[in-house]
């Protein structure tokens, strides 16, 4: 039986550090969005992937996400697709401990209906 993890919002994902990468339509949606150019946007906003090959959301210098603002995300409406699968489609080992999602049990067909409507991605 799979396990669809239910978000709470609690942010904790946004405050440890990671890389966020960024699909090319990801930072024309968040420009859009922020009402600036893109190229404003990936000058404020975003660094160079570890591996040099695409764009990653910038972090605050204590490692939240950078559109982390109190308890609430700023680009909530369009986050990029990485946010919007965790913890569903990508975690790590030990997740569980500092994130507040919800566990359910719930049939496959549930599952795929979940995970579809959570990050608009159908899975097999």
């Amino acid at each position: 039986m799979p396990i669809f993890h239910e978000c709470q919002r609690c942010t904790a994902c946004c405050r440890w550090p990671g890389q966020v990468r960024l699909s090319e339509t990801e930072v024309t949606r968040l420009a859009e969005f922020k009402q600036m150019s893109e190229f404003d946007f990936i000058q404020q906003f975003t660094r160079l992937t570890g591996d040099r090959l695409g764009l990653a959301l910038m972090d605050k210098p204590n490692g939240e996400c950078i559109f982390l603002e109190g308890e609430a995300c700023a680009v909530q409406s369009v986050k990029p697709q990485q946010c919007r699968d965790f913890p569903n489609l990508w975690n790590f080992p030990g997740f569980e401990k500092i994130c507040h999602a919800l566990p359910r049990d719930v049939s496959p067909e549930e599952y795929r209906e979940k995970i579809k409507r959570a990050t608009g991605r159908d899975v097999n």
